[in-house]
C-alpha cells in the first residue's frame, strides 16, 4: 500500500524548499504526499521577500479535508511562522491516532538567513513536541529553542544535525533521554546549492516511518536522498539554489 504521508508547512515560490521539496521528496522515494498549507512566501534563491499567513481555520479544513477522506500514515511539520498556527496545528494532531509518526522540523530560518518565524513562537513551539516522534533542529535553531535537554523533556527523539558546524565532517546524531542512539558522520559536499535540506530530510525521514520502516532506518535513507539531491543539484539562481530531487534514485 502507498503511504499517506500529511505535510503541513509553507509554500516556497521558489520551489526549493517547503511544501514544494516535501512533495518532491514523498514523491521520489515513492508514496503520496498531502499537504496543509500554512503560509505563502515569495522567495527565490536569493531570500524572502513577503510572507503571507495562511488563516487557521483554513488550516484546520486542509487537515481534515485529507484525513477523513484520504487517510494518513506519517506527518511531517515545517514552517508554522505563528503562534496561532502553532496552536492551530497542536489542536488537529490532538485528534490523530497516537500511533502515527509525526515529524518536527522547527524553521525558524531560511537558508538565506531570513526569519520565517515570529519572535514569540519559540515557547508555542514546544507544544508540538510532546506529540512528535522525532524533532529534527539544525544548530541554531536547537540553541534557539533552549538545547538538547530542553527538547528531550517532550519525551520525543531528537536528530542533531551537524551541518552547521565547522569542519570538512558533519556528524548528526539521533538523541533520546537514555542518550544518543546512533550517529551518522560524512564529508561536508561542496555546493552553495543547499536550500531546502532540512525541509527534504525531515519529508525523506517522516516517508520512512510513514512506510513502516524503524526510526534509524528512516533517517539513514533520509540522509542518502538528501546527498543525492545535493550532488545533483542544477545549479538554478544566483543565491543558495534548489537540490535535484528529481535526478534521485534510491531503493528502499
Amino acid at each position: 500500500m502507498t503511504a499517506r504521508i500529511l505535510i503541513i508547512a509553507g509554500s516556497d515560490s521558489g520551489g526549493g524548499a517547503g511544501i514544494q521539496a516535501d512533495i518532491k521528496t514523498v514523491t521520489m522515494l515513492g508514496s503520496h504526499a498531502m499537504t496543509a498549507i500554512t503560509a505563502i512566501t515569495a522567495q527565490n534563491t536569493m531570500g524572502v521577500s513577503a510572507i503571507l499567513a495562511v488563516p487557521p481555520e483554513i488550516i484546520t479544513a486542509q487537515i481534515d479535508a485529507v484525513v477523513s477522506d484520504i487517510g494518513v500514515d506519517a506527518v511531517k511539520i515545517g514552517m508554522l511562522g505563528t503562534r496561532e498556527t502553532i496552536a492551530c496545528v497542536a489542536a488537529t494532531l490532538a485528534r490523530l491516532r497516537a500511533e502515527i509518526p509525526v515529524v518536527v522540523d522547527p524553521v525558524l530560518v531560511a537558508t538565506s538567513g531570513a526569519s520565517l518565524s515570529e519572535a514569540d513562537t519559540i515557547p508555542a513551539l514546544h507544544s508540538l513536541f510532546s506529540r512528535a516522534t522525532l524533532v529534527t533542529p539544525n544548530l541554531p535553531e536547537l540553541d534557539a529553542l533552549g538545547g538538547e535537554t530542553a527538547v528531550l523533556l517532550h519525551g520525543c527523539a531528537l536528530l542533531i544535525k551537524g551541518g552547521h558546524a565547522e569542519g570538512e565532517r558533519l556528524t548528526d546524531r539521533l538523541v533520546t533521554a537514555a542518550g544518543t542512539v546512533a550517529e551518522w558522520e560524512d564529508s561536508r559536499i561542496p555546493t552553495r546549492h543547499t536550500h531546502g535540506t532540512g525541509c527534504t530530510l525531515s519529508s525523506a525521514i517522516a516517508t520512512g516511518l510513514g512506510e513502516g520502516l524503524s526510526l534509524e532506518q528512516s533517517i539513514a535513507r533520509a540522509r542518502k536522498f538528501v546527498r543525492a539531491a545535493l550532488r545533483a543539484a542544477p545549479g538554478l539562481g544566483a543565491g543558495h539554489g534548489p537540490m535535484g530531487h528529481q535526478a534521485v534514485r534510491l531503493t528502499a
